[in-house]
């Protein structure tokens, strides 16, 4: 049974029909691929940095942050601690790299250094990036708005799917950068707006806060001890500072942005703007994590609903009243945060403000969905479809085809990942155990082709062969026998990247040193500006 009253559904229904309306209003402009994934360079800085920015805050942060924060302390906040130095690496080192290259892919350089089986490699890295994060966050709407309304998780992510597959179809990267500008001011406005109303409904407000946060230990950010077996503060701002790495330097999200800039310094600008807005955005939501602990110390029976309704989906359907209730009362915090905002949102929220504030979540959804919809389908058609399928060079009508269906299956593969996703227990560690996995490989290799000039191709083939096994053996070697335990991996899953990223960097750099030769190995000529980006 639906929560929403009929103001707060006009109000989503308005704000989905408005999304639908700017990719309506952009298509116009689509005549041609380089406007349809560049905007022709278009775009002023800062709302490409507003649109990075709205990209980071997706409803992973936007659910999955104050849920980690309710379960456990603030220790994920040192992923946004590690964003400057990686920041720093991208505005000073990649974005005058990709800006002098013309390429729109972010890939086509491996090619150029080591051959087709590197590019090909990092793009499928990428791809499965993407369906771990679109799928992630159509779990993390679909759980919000399950909540709200009582349809079924299928059936939400299928609605929300096609408005943005509408959109992004319709109105290619300029639309995804414009409507993002808005979603990052609408996020950011829904957050106070629920931490306000948390507080509000408090007796004590912040000081009660900050008193039971102290007393339950909440706002740790993890032992400083050089222990990699734990989630401490040094785990997560390395592994923080691989992934922003990743994120600014490698990935096509970001990278794409960069050539819808004027110039290599307004992209650069850009990350720094994101940089500024978020570290302190993402604390607003640890914040909100922890006012809602807060708050249900205050007033434990009224969480008692959703404690219960976990409780029976961990047991068989024919469990007892009783045996429901004791399983309950030996669930922890972290084991239902994911379910306590969304159930905020429907006991305590007025009529309106709901409706405002599922639109920033769905704000939060769209716009970091839609980015990688429209990421994926560039890179598909310029390092899959025009590499393998069809050598010669497409014309303008069959390249704008190739990117609208490209576009059109990621988004229906991302909610089939959603999908796949229902019953995991913090949508925030999945994402980040994933994208750990998928872009370990991804970032060594690329670090390998920029930093070593010496490196060939069989030397860097082989570093990522034992690097794709050693990322192997740390994700899967936790599920070895107890006869085997010796061969577990002893890290924490976030050193993934970590690991696999060192890996092959290192072990390329130490295979072209015992090669002994300082000779540049011959590489193709890159493609001037004057080219056409997809060809």
């Amino acid at each position: 049974m639906s929560n929403l009253r009929v103001l707060d559904l006009v109000i989503i229904a308005l704000y989905l029909v408005a999304m639908v309306a700017v990719g309506v209003y952009f298509a116009r402009k689509n005549v041609n691929p380089e406007q349809y994934s560049s905007a022709s360079g278009s775009i002023p800085g800062w709302a490409i940095g507003m649109s990075i920015y709205a990209t980071f805050l997706s409803s992973n942060t936007f659910l999955g942050v104050p849920g980690k924060a309710f379960g456990t302390n603030w220790n994920a906040f040192v992923f946004s601690l590690s964003m400057p130095l990686a920041a720093w690496v991208a505005a000073r080192y990649f974005v005058p790299f990709y800006r002098s290259t013309g390429e729109i892919s972010a890939y086509t350089h491996l090619e150029h250094r080591f051959g087709s089986w590197a590019r090909t490699y990092a793009v499928v890295c990428f791809l499965l990036t993407q369906l771990a994060r679109i799928g992630s966050i159509f779990f993390g709407i679909a759980l919000t708005l399950q909540a709200l309304t009582g349809l079924s998780m299928e059936l939400i992510m299928l609605v929300t799917g096609i408005c943005i597959i509408v959109y992004t179809v319709l109105g290619g990267i300029e639309a995804v950068i414009w409507t993002e500008v808005v979603q990052g001011v609408i996020k950011t406005f829904g957050a106070l707006l629920i931490l306000y109303l948390i507080v509000d409904n408090l007796p004590g407000g912040l000081a009660r806060v900050v008193s039971i946060g102290e007393q339950h230990d909440k706002f740790s950010l993890g032992g400083f001890s050089p222990d990699l077996t734990q989630s401490t503060f040094w785990v997560v701002l390395l592994y923080g500072f691989f992934i922003n790495l990743n994120n600014f330097g490698v990935d096509q999200n970001y990278v794409q942005r960069y050539h819808t800039a004027a110039s290599a310094r307004q992209a650069s600008k850009s990350i720094w703007l994101c940089v500024w807005l978020y570290v302190p955005a993402s604390l607003l939501f640890f914040v909100i994590g922890a006012a809602l602990f807060a708050y249900y110390q205050v007033h434990p029976e009224l969480i008692e609903a959703v404690k219960l309704k976990v409780a029976a989906e961990k047991l068989p359907l024919m469990a007892s009243a009783a045996e429901i209730s004791q399983a309950a009362a030996r669930l922890l915090p972290a084991d239902y945060g994911d379910k306590v905002m969304p159930h905020f949102m429907v006991t305590k929220i007025p009529s309106g403000f709901v409706g405002l504030i599922v639109s920033a979540i769905l704000a939060a959804a769209m716009s970091t969905i839609s980015s990688g919809m429209n990421a994926s389908a560039t890179v598909f058609t310029a390092d899959i479809y025009e590499r393998y399928f069809h050598r010669s060079p497409l014309s303008m009508r069959q390249t704008m085809r190739v990117l609208h269906l490209g576009t059109v299956v990621v988004g229906l593969l991302g909610m089939g990942t959603g999908i796949a996703m229902i019953g995991v227990k913090s949508v925030l560690d999945v994402w980040w155990e994933l994208s750990g996995i998928f872009a370990a490989g991804m970032l060594g290799l690329f670090l390998l082709a920029v930093v070593s000039r010496q490196t060939r191709n069989h030397e860097a083939l082989t570093a990522t062969i034992i690097g794709v096994l050693v990322i192997l053996w740390m994700t899967f070697s936790g599920k070895l026998p107890a006869e085997l335990a010796a061969f577990r991996n002893p890290l924490h899953k976030s050193m993934i990247i970590v690991v696999g990223t060192l890996t092959i960097f290192l072990l390329g750099l130490l295979f072209t040193r015992l090669r002994g030769s300082r000779s540049r190995p011959e590489s193709a000529a890159l493609p001037s500006t004057e080219q056409s980006v997809y060809h």
